[in-house]
């Protein structure tokens, strides 16, 4: 194992190189190419970009985030780069519909968490923020000719997403073409050595390693992250309601990682905590799935929100599943109806985010009250009023891990 740090060199862990380019990476090109550079302790500049779309980073971000933060740890030089202007184009890639272009507001609006969220993971005293506006909104339509000058439609036409919507008679937009190119100039702007991106964003990665071979005769390397799914299996998403926040409070963290697919553990482990690998391989051996994502659930919630909140969050977890008891820490909502129709109560409770969701969940015999302590009666009429004289101070749940305290004003 050789390491050497120095001010104007980044350190040389063989280790630490190795684990880099192999731990949660779907594809490094070329990985003997950047091998090198790194085990030279020559300082690269490398970056990752995302789009403010939405206000919220999960786990599946995260994921390349904390790769951001070993180049970092290396001492090389990291930019996140915030897509503004590409936000306004929206990126095609996995989309079987054009998406729908953000305004300034919107865009503007969605960044101000941001950098709070991925302070969680990165230095931001050692990070670069970046804007790709500050170029993109710069280029004539003479630049954007030459610049387009470097592909052809059939290259395009390879994305997998257009071939479908060519098949199925959808649109394609012009500016969906032009998307790759946009985000492949960010790489000659910025002039860098590397991109950190998610599986799916290979093509444009590699249309920014075509675009700075071209203008500036540099090879940028490209490091592919695997992709981290949702608690369901699909790709992670709000769509889906069925993501991980960086963001979310320790107990609901704790929760949501309980209640993965069982398959899912292995990859949860590899690319969504910092356990080094032979531990790992340790807890694999444990025979039972539970006892896996609860090792799962405390590693992640103590990575995001510290070791004592992670262990509230296992006793909580385990009060209410394991001994069916109520939580200690319950979120209380005053009631303004002394009748309160359930389906309303639920969502300006927040137990529900619809009332077409709330009645699906009565109707599944999801929503129950506590008429004593240990004591739960469900509520199978969605047309049911509850009687604030009778249930003031109750807890009404939802599932086994919703619950609010209902008081009257």
């Amino acid at each position: 194992m050789n390491v050497f740090k120095s001010k104007f060199m980044a350190e040389t862990n063989t280790d630490k190189i190795d684990e880099i380019l192999n731990r949660g990476v779907e594809s490094v090109i070329v990985k003997e190419s950047l091998r090198n550079k790194l085990l030279s302790g020559q300082k690269i500049r490398l970056y990752f970009g995302v789009d403010p779309t939405g206000s919220v980073l999960h786990l599946g971000h995260a994921v390349s985030l904390w790769k951001l933060r070993d180049f970092q740890e290396l001492g090389h030089e990291v930019i996140l780069l915030i897509g503004d202007f590409t936000a306004k184009i929206g990126d095609p890639s996995g989309r079987d519909s054009e998406r729908k272009p953000l305004s300034d507001s919107e865009i503007k609006e969605n960044f101000k968490s941001y950098k709070k969220q991925a302070s969680k993971i990165l230095n931001f005293s050692k990070v670069k923020i970046k804007y790709n506006s500050s170029w993109l909104s710069k280029l004539r339509f003479v630049d954007i000719l030459k610049l387009s000058s470097n592909f052809t439609v059939q290259q395009m036409m390879q994305r997998d997403m257009f071939q479908r919507r060519f098949k199925n008679n959808m649109p394609i937009s012009l500016t969906e073409f032009l998307y790759p190119l946009m985000q492949g100039y960010d790489s000659v702007a910025m002039d860098v050595d590397l991109e950190i991106a998610g599986n799916d964003q290979t093509f444009n990665a590699l249309a920014g390693r075509e675009l700075q071979k071209i203008y500036n005769n540099k090879e940028k390397n490209v490091l592919t992250c695997k992709l981290l799914l949702g608690t369901d299996g699909r790709k992670m998403s709000k769509t889906y309601n069925n993501f991980i926040a960086i963001e979310d409070d320790f107990i609901d963290m704790y929760g949501k990682v309980m209640s993965i697919n069982d398959e899912l553990i292995s990859d949860y482990f590899e690319l969504a905590t910092r356990i080094p690998q032979e531990k790992i391989k340790e807890i694999k051996n444990f025979p039972n799935p539970r006892d896996q994502k609860a090792t799962l659930a405390k590693e992640i919630v103590e990575l995001y929100h510290g070791k004592d909140k992670a262990e509230i969050a296992e006793r909580e977890f385990n009060k209410v599943h394991s001994k069916k008891e109520v939580p200690d820490e319950i979120e209380i909502f005053l009631a303004s109806e002394d009748l309160y129709p359930v389906m309303d109560l639920l969502c300006d409770s927040g137990l529900s985010t619809s009332r077409s969701e709330a009645k699906r969940l009565i109707e599944g015999g999801g929503v129950a009250i506590e008429i004593e302590k240990g004591n739960w009666q469900k509520i199978n009429d969605w047309k049911e009023k509850i009687n604030m004289d009778t249930y003031n101070g109750k807890v009404i749940k939802v599932g086994n891990r919703n619950f609010r305290k209902i008081k009257r004003k």
